[in-house]
């Protein structure tokens, strides 16, 4: 599966290229469009973006132009020589789009959860027998063989210039990020099917602009395949997502400070630390599999003096020490909460095995 997976465009990116699609988050007017849009051409980029079709969390919100904005993206694509793209949530959408002569569609993360919904555009694209580039967001929960089943669907109905995007996850409450990243999911994904390119999205994960550039750094210090960035000649105005949006000239001051690594660099150094990492897992094996001894040891006394398996302050206590501790030195919060907590329940599941164990 995604053996033969093409590039989304020929001949880009060049070498040296960022891959970056950006452009507002909604085509509100013509004459805002075509703004943003002559700003971003002028600095170079090459795929734009807006949203025409806008699914909204609660009714009553702009929820896009509909088709009466495909016109405006065509006389983008007329005007700068830029390609075209937008967000595609159903079969009309998909062959309005095509009609237009849209270069690139998207499939969004509400969208991309919902297996019907993937198959009608699926069925559409194969009906149609259009060769689009199409890129598949997250599903907004944290599913990986769900995001794995879309991009599936489209691949099926015959296109191959596809790709993926990470958009971050939802989560209840406030947090620091609109979405959160779990970088863990999008890797899982480049190690399952190394062929799709991820494309970035740190405007709908950050939700505000100052977060757009540092995330924009971790993904390509990661090797993710390029960014798409919400850009507004006016984003303060903007009628959808108004803090996470750029203006151009702010965007093309990021890009141009913006650190793409390459893979053509010598990989001596790199091998002796990589090693050092393999004897360091190893290590952690190790020390894994002696606490999981003690674990079945304390299941063993558990089971003697019929004590329950979960003490819930004793665990709290554990977490909340160990956390600070690991803070200290210098390690992430929600890592550690993460990994602790996976210990947790191995170790829980160990003294089950023990107290349930007949003999």
């Amino acid at each position: 599966m995604f053996e033969d997976i093409k590039p989304l465009f020929d001949n880009y990116p060049e070498e040296k290229e960022l891959f970056v699609i950006t452009g507002p988050c909604s085509a509100e007017t013509e004459d805002q469009t075509l703004t943003t849009a002559r700003q971003l051409a002028a600095n170079g980029i090459k795929i734009f973006r807006a949203g025409i079709w806008k699914p909204r969390t609660r009714p009553g919100g702009f929820e896009g132009v509909g088709e009466a904005g495909l016109p405006w993206l065509q006389r983008v694509k007329e005007e700068t020589g830029m390609m075209v793209s937008t967000e595609v949530a159903n079969r009309n959408h998909v062959i309005a789009a095509v009609n237009a002569g849209i270069d690139l569609i998207w499939i969004g993360a509400r969208t991309s959860a919902n297996p019907f919904a993937m198959q009608e555009i699926a069925d559409t694209l194969e009906a149609l027998g259009v060769d689009i580039p199409v890129l598949v967001k997250n599903p907004v929960n944290p599913d990986i063989d769900l995001w794995i089943g879309a991009l599936q669907r489209i691949y099926n109905a015959g296109i191959r210039r596809l790709g993926a995007i990470h958009r971050g996850f939802s989560v209840y409450g406030k947090h620091l990020y609109r979405n959160m990243p779990q970088w863990h999911i999008p890797i899982e994904l480049r190690l399952r099917h190394p062929n799709i390119p991820i494309i970035h999205d740190p405007s709908h994960i950050g939700g505000k602009r100052e977060l757009v550039a540092p995330l924009s750094q971790q993904a390509l210090d990661m090797g993710f395949n390029g960014l798409i960035i919400e850009s507004h000649c006016s984003p303060d105005e903007a009628w959808s997502d108004a803090s996470q949006q750029l203006t151009p000239e702010v965007l093309n001051f990021i890009l141009n400070t913006l650190v793409v690594r390459r893979d053509k660099q010598t990989t001596e150094n790199l091998t002796l630390l990589r090693q050092q990492i393999d004897r360091i897992d190893n290590d952690l094996m190790e020390i894994l599999s002696k606490r999981m001894q003690v674990s079945r040891e304390i299941g063993k006394y558990k089971k003697e003096h019929r004590m329950p398996v979960v003490q819930a302050t004793r665990y709290n206590d554990v977490l909340r020490s160990r956390v600070a501790l690991g803070k200290e030195m210098g390690m992430d919060a929600d890592f550690l909460k993460t990994i602790l907590l996976a210990i947790h329940d191995e170790s829980v599941r160990q003294q089950i095995e023990i107290i349930n164990d007949r003999d």
